[in-house]
Parts: structure tokens; sequence; C-alpha cells
């Protein structure tokens, strides 16, 4: 498959993976409403909103694509009703009509979410769904429709992102960077429950992967992208702190977070999009997360990814220094 289609190319992961295409010499036509983060994409950039079913249909059609990678998606959790997500479902179904009458497309791939199940929980099946989130909610109504869609030819599967950092991301974790630097990060008392995060290096690997696994291998499957290695954010803020500042990060009574948790959940009510602490990302701090199953994607990728929590440490702090964020 030598010319892929990218919806979603100028965020977070979408850039990083057209990124990895380009160095491959892949042909590439990146898809977004928004401008890309890379002026180096700017050829190769197509600006279409989801939601216009024509155009997009239109862009597959002139651009014959092999494989088209769905990463398109609005992820922040302000959202009020479902109506304000239509782009993860009424997208999704312009996607999935647009790659079922174009005749060129080989394979596709989705872009879903973990928190398709609310934090803690363990899922029992691909279909077992309980989220805690208008976002979450809107990723299942989007996976119940290529589940349910017949008109869907060519294998295809969905893929899981966890908690996913490294170059070219935003909120949240880019603030967990600049708020360890600036030294406003304290660790949660004694609490230190393992996560499930994924470094952006990682997940560029295992879509690579699923791209060039065997039809039968991925059709109608999930995978989680995720790293292997378990660590705890407090591993995670000691190894960013130390390479910032020269040494761990501080810890705080669990009380004194609390505080600063309701005093977010008021600043964020008269306007604030990102306070540094919120009573939902306490929560999130305390959940253990790390359980989430594995086996489906290292069947594609083997038993190992090719960078550490360390290395993605220290690639992602050398590009923030380079775009002058740090």
């Amino acid at each position: 498959m030598s010319k892929v289609i990218v919806t979603g190319g100028s965020g977070f992961i979408g850039t990083a993976f057209v990124d990895s295409l380009l160095e491959s010499g892949y042909q590439v036509l990146s898809l977004d409403s928004r401008s890309p983060q890379n002026e180096q994409h700017r050829g190769i950039f197509r600006k279409i909103d989801l939601l216009d079913a024509g155009t997009l249909k239109e862009a597959l059609e002139e651009f014959e694509p092999d494989l088209l990678v769905n990463l398109g998606a609005r992820t922040d959790l302000d959202g009020k009703s479902l109506d304000d997500y239509a782009a993860n479902i009424a997208g999704v179904e312009n996607i999935v009509a647009a790659v079922a009458e174009t005749a060129s497309v080989k394979r596709a791939i989705f872009a879903s979410t973990k928190l398709v199940c609310a934090g803690g929980y363990h899922p029992k099946s691909d279909v077992d769904y309980c989220p805690d989130t208008l976002y979450g909610a809107s990723k299942v109504e989007g996976e119940k429709i290529l589940r349910n869609d017949s008109s869907l030819k060519c294998p295809w599967c969905i893929v899981r992102p966890t908690s996913i950092w490294g170059p070219w991301f935003a909120a949240p974790y880019r603030g967990f960077f600049t708020a360890i630097y600036n030294g406003y990060y304290f660790h949660l008392g004694r609490c230190n429950p393992p996560r499930s995060f994924g470094y952006i290096g990682n997940v560029i690997f295992q879509l690579n992967k699923i791209m060039a696994a065997p039809d039968d291998s991925i059709h109608r499957k999930t995978f989680y992208l995720t790293d292997y290695d378990e660590f705890t954010i407090r591993d995670w803020a000691n190894t960013i702190s130390i390479r910032l500042k020269g040494r761990p990060a501080r810890s705080i009574p669990e009380f004194v977070l609390q505080g600063a948790a309701v005093a977010g959940d008021c600043l964020k009510a008269v306007g604030w999009k990102n306070p540094p602490m919120t009573s939902f990302r306490l929560r999130n701090m305390r959940l253990d997360t790390s359980s989430v199953p594995l086996d489906s994607i290292k069947e594609i990728t083997g038993p190992s990814l090719p960078y550490t929590m360390e290395q993605g440490v220290e690639q992602t702090i050398e590009w923030m220094k380079q775009r002058k964020l740090i």
C-alpha cells in the first residue's frame, strides 16, 4: 500500500503519523478542518470537515488511496451533549460511506479511544462499553457504526489509544511537562497507581505494524495503543523533573490537591478551559488504569516496543526546547 489518506492529519497523533509515512516514502494526503501544525505538511494538506460528506468522498475518489487511517475527531471533554461530538459519529458515517464507494481502498483503520470505558473499568469484550464522558460515549457510537455497517467491504480495524504523549502533543500532557518545568507539579501524597500511557513513537510503530499485517489478523479487531511496560505518574514525573531540574518532583498532602481541584472546577465553570487541576483530573490520578487488553496488539507487533519511557522523555524535552515551549 503506497497511497495513504490520514483524516485528522493536523492533530497530535496525526501529525506524528504523517511524518512517519512521508519518511517511509508513502504518498500521503492529510485531511483536517485545521491547518497543519507542521509547516512541511502544507503541500499534502487539504482542508475538509468530516461532516462534509460530498467533499470527503470527492477527496477519496481523486486521490485513490490504498489505505485510509481515520484519526479525525473532537477529543476534548468540554462538550455539553453528543451533538457537540458530531465529528465522532456522523463523521464516521461519512468516512465509512466514502470508503465503501472508493474501489481503491484496500484497508481502513479507525481510531477510537480507551475512554469507551470509564477509567479503572476492565472490559470483558470489545463491545463491553461503559463510558463516563460524552467524548467516550461519542466514540462508542462511532464504533457501533463500524460494527453494524455491512457496506464496508475492505478489511478494517479499530485502534484505541490510551493516554498518549510526546512530540506534537497538546493538552493535557504538554501542560504536565510545563507544570513540572515551572515547579507547579506535586506528587499526590503517597498515591502511586500504575497507568496505561503510550509514547507517541511506540504508537506510530504499532500503527505501522497494523498497516503491514495480514488481512485476517486485523479485520474487525480492536487494538489498544499503549506502552507495554507499566509505570506510574510518580515514575514519569520524577524522570521528567530530574531531566529538567536535576531533582525528583516534590510531594504534597492529598487534601491540598483536593482544594486545588475544587478551585480548578470553579475556574473551569467561569471559562478557563484547562486549569492545572480539576476534580476529574484528581480522580484520574488516583485510578489504576494499567489493565488494558494487550494480547491482540502484541500478536501484531511482538512483545516489545522501540522506546522506553526514559527515551520518550528525552525526545519530548528536546522537541519542546526546539519549539521554545520550555
